[in-house]
């Protein structure tokens, strides 16, 4: 979590300001942290919570004033920024920027905003040698429990790609220079994915007691599958087309497909403990459907506004946008799908 101190009293915030005038209010939030932060990134539209805080103005008056907060995946930190001489940015770990901000509320905000271990792992793993560790890792788990197979760890290993691949999306719809890169990652990303499908769909042959319904597995696996199946579509799309410039509604989207692979990263690891965790993997999933529902209205604008532009002087180009307006929207339903066959594991066994 990347905080920043007050201009006055020095206290670790979150980067934060009024609306923009014409930007949206996650449009806005990714404007004050570029200008208070000195960072760029995918900034998802679907809030994660609110606070409350007394502000004290200019001319004395001390008011209460509620900030919405957005997660904003960061692609890029700035050297120089327009507030770098005013203010001290940090990164902090979820606990440590919770208990450093004085707003109680904020505090629980950003506890809530929860990181597991796999997502921190999938930080961590940058290449294709680690994952091959990771497999050997798991093979060696499986010849102690062969009866069980180690189901949890190859799923929360997708889950790894998926992080990876829709943070290679994320940057890709940034645009610039390194676009070939973030294509290549997200197709190696992909290959990772299909490996750890095939383990799965081996194991359930060949295990004798698994954690859950043989057919739920697959059905959890093969969503989370089609969810990087289709990141790939999309970088494929944009590779085919040799798209270079991306619209705001493209680039909200991709948010959007960050965030919901860092739920589904977070939820992975509590099915290990279902009945435990029911009600957090109910939270998880219930905001993974509404975030799908946000999706479908920013790729219906899209499209509108598509058509407004170039559906009478350039159908080609409103045809190439339109495919990967439909790609994108393609990831956030997989999306989707996983977060039900999760609910259905929950219904089946909390």
């Amino acid at each position: 979590m990347l905080m920043v101190t007050s201009r006055e009293t020095k206290r670790w915030v979150l980067p934060k300001g009024n609306l923009v005038t014409g930007l949206s209010p996650h449009a806005s939030a990714a404007h004050e942290a570029e200008e208070e932060a000195g960072v760029i990134g995918a900034a998802c539209p679907t809030k994660i919570g609110s606070y409350a805080y007394r502000k004290k103005l200019r001319n004395g008056a001390s008011l209460m004033v509620e900030v919405d907060v957005f997660p904003i995946a960061v692609t890029k930190e700035l050297d120089e920024w327009e507030e770098q001489d005013e203010r001290e940015r940090r990164w902090f770990s979820l606990a440590d920027a919770a208990n450093a901000v004085n707003e109680p509320d904020l505090g629980d905000l950003l506890r809530s905003f929860r990181s597991s271990d796999i997502v921190r792992s999938g930080m961590r793993l940058a290449n294709a040698r680690e994952i091959t560790q990771g497999f050997r890792m798991f093979h060696w788990f499986q010849a102690l429990l062969p009866k069980q197979g180690n189901f949890f760890g190859l799923f929360e290993a997708h889950a790894v790609t998926l992080i990876a691949g829709s943070d290679a999306l994320a940057r890709l719809l940034q645009g610039g220079s390194g676009m070939a890169d973030h294509i290549m990652e997200i197709i190696e990303r992909e290959h990772q994915a299909d490996d750890i499908t095939r383990e799965v769909l081996v194991t359930v042959r060949r295990t004798f007691l698994t954690p859950f319904d043989r057919s739920a597995i697959t059905s959890l696996i093969g969503a989370m599958d089609d969810s990087i199946d289709q990141m790939q579509q999309t970088a494929g799309a944009i590779s085919l087309y040799e798209v270079t410039e991306f619209e705001q509604e493209m680039k909200d989207m991709a948010a959007i497909i960050v965030d919901a692979a860092r739920l589904i990263a977070e939820a992975l690891p509590l099915l290990r403990n279902i009945h435990a965790n029911a009600t957090r993997l109910h939270e998880l999933t219930e905001r993974l459907v509404r975030m799908e529902g946000q999706a479908d209205e920013i790729h219906a604008a899209g499209l509108k506004a598509a058509f407004k532009a170039h559906g009478k002087t350039n159908t080609l180009q409103f045809i190439v946008a339109r495919e990967i307006y439909s790609h994108l929207e393609k990831v956030v339903d997989r999306f989707e799908d996983v977060a039900n066959e999760i609910d259905g594991l929950v219904i089946d066994h909390a």
